[in-house]
């Protein structure tokens, strides 16, 4: 029986500045590195309800893409939040508290007092915001609830009634701004400069960089959790990763490169057509803002403008970045709730399931799998970076509750 998988537009090119054999180098050192995945790794392992989140085999969707195979990171039960953003925004909220109590006592911090709550007239002066399409908000308002400081959160206007709410249910205040994502990222940073804030964006422009390198120092562990799960197997050969701003797909592909060096798997960026910033910038060799209607299906990554941390990486880390039609992610969907030919049912949302379609559609082209070197040798790692986030959306798509499929 064929694959229910429509044939879409996409466009994939080749990185022309990648350094496929090159070690992890002192650039891309100073973003990520070992002691941070290190502290990183302490902190969130202390949260309540941590454990890493399972890394599941396709074999029946490998074998119909004549693949060697594919393992799913299902990030939809991290912490309850039904993603991974947690691993990023709530640590760095942690860490901003570390620095504030640092600030005001004159001595270091250790994170279990922050966990605690041994400074709780500290944390609870200091207010932390952050602009989101809904994870990222999530997250941080998450964090702020659990470890007792203030949060307010800015939305833009294409974002679902239903993750603002999810995102007011962990007691911030929620700020809708008109415009883009991009719009609300630069509304957060005016608010907080005139308030006082602090910002924990998971983007940035090269100006505040401390908040966004813990947010994606904060997603490493998630790469560090996979390189586990492979361990006593093959190492894969591919990586494809949905970028939005970045911060992920950098952090997951620098653990990759560090721990497999010049063997690193393939990486390949994927993106919505219609907010392809990566693509653009990868094309280019700079950093470059796309402009326009950049909404999409796949809300969480319909971003401009991409990272500056995450270009000291994927700059020279990403073997490759494409472009998919939005209809790939509800097809996507309804094929992991399905479960191909004996694979478990699993709940994916739409900008979850982006690097899967990716590789789906890549697959699939008889030009980008060769191009990609995808044959029935391949065993492709994606990440399925977020679970039902809207709960109604997702069984307008897929027919049937999260909860069923679950």
């Amino acid at each position: 029986m064929p694959l229910p998988f429509p044939d879409l537009p996409f466009q994939w090119d080749a990185n022309p500045d990648v350094l496929p054999g090159a070690a992890y180098g002192p650039g891309q050192q100073a973003v990520l590195n070992a002691d941070g995945l290190a502290l990183a790794r302490r902190c969130i392992g202390a949260w309540p309800g941590y454990a890493p989140t399972p890394l599941v085999a396709l074999p029946g969707l490998a074998a119909a893409l004549g693949l060697g195979g594919i393992l799913y990171k299902q990030e939809g039960d991290r912490f309850g939040l039904r993603s991974f953003k947690p691993l990023g925004g709530a640590y760095a909220v942690q860490r901003c508290l570390m620095r504030a109590v640092e600030a005001a006592t004159g001595r270091p911090v250790d994170p279990d007092e922050i966990l605690r709550g041994d400074h709780a007239d500290i944390v609870a002066a200091v207010t932390v915001t952050a602009a989101t399409d809904g994870n990222h908000g999530r997250s941080v308002a998450w964090g702020a609830r659990m470890f007792g400081c203030r949060c307010v959160i800015f939305i833009n206007e294409a974002v679902t009634e239903a993750r603002e709410t999810a995102i007011a249910a962990y007691g911030a205040q929620v700020r809708r701004h008109p415009g883009t994502f991009d719009d609300a990222v630069r509304a957060a940073f005016a608010a907080a400069r005139r308030e006082g804030w602090s910002v924990i964006p998971d983007t940035t422009d090269g100006q505040v960089v401390e908040a966004p390198r813990d947010v994606t120092q904060g997603y490493a562990v998630m790469g560090a959790e996979i390189i586990e799960q492979l361990a006593g197997g093959p190492a894969p050969s591919h990586l494809f990763l949905q970028a939005g701003v970045g911060g992920m797909a950098a952090a997951t592909c620098a653990e990759f490169w560090r721990h497999y060096g010049a063997d690193r798997p393939t990486t390949v960026l994927v993106e919505p057509e219609q907010c392809a910033c990566w693509h653009a910038s990868l094309t280019a060799g700079t950093p470059t803002a796309v402009t326009g209607d950049v909404d999409s299906f796949m809300s969480g990554l319909a971003c401009g403008e991409p990272s500056a941390l995450a270009w000291e990486i994927l700059h020279p880390g990403a073997h490759a970045a494409m472009t998919l039609n939005d209809d790939a992610a509800p097809a996507t969907m309804r094929l992991l709730a399905q479960g191909w030919d004996g694979d478990p049912p699993l709940v994916g949302g739409e900008s979850g399931v982006a690097g899967l379609a990716g590789l789906i559609t890549a697959a699939r082209d008889a030009g980008a799998r060769a191009a990609l070197g995808l044959d029935e040798t391949s065993r492709a790692v994606v990440i399925g970076s977020e679970g039902a986030t809207d709960a109604a959306l997702y069984e307008q798509v897929v027919g049937r509750p999260w909860q069923e499929v679950a």
